[in-house]
């Protein structure tokens, strides 16, 4: 595989990680609050009788909160996952092309570096 598409796939895993894990992060911080800030049982007047358990403990939230947390989690999930497949693409390849220079003796490896 040439430099210029190992560096792309390299580039493109760390764009596609990097957010998902910051994603995944944001989530664990939304949902510490909602188990600070978010009632026991439910109050059917706030509309808040969409349960979730966080760490155990059942907070009830309304259904908006509850499809945003959901979107935030599982759009995490998702990028963080694409850039790892990428990612590991990248060190496959990146492990082929270093295996191939070491046997043709080639200046290849140092380029790749």
């Amino acid at each position: 595989m040439k430099n210029a598409r190992l560096t792309a796939l390299k580039f493109f895993a760390l764009l596609l990680l990097l957010p998902g894990l910051a994603g995944l992060i944001i989530s664990a911080v939304i949902s510490t609050h909602y188990l600070d800030s978010m009632p026991k049982w439910p109050v059917p007047e706030e509309g808040r009788v969409v349960a979730r358990e966080i760490h155990g403990t059942t907070v009830y939230q309304t259904a908006g909160e509850n499809r945003e947390l959901n979107l935030v989690e599982y759009s995490s999930v998702g990028v963080f996952l694409a850039g790892l497949v990428l990612g590991v693409i990248y060190l496959e390849s990146w492990g082929a092309a270093q295996s191939r220079a070491s046997e043709d003796g080639s200046e290849f490896a140092e380029n790749l570096r």
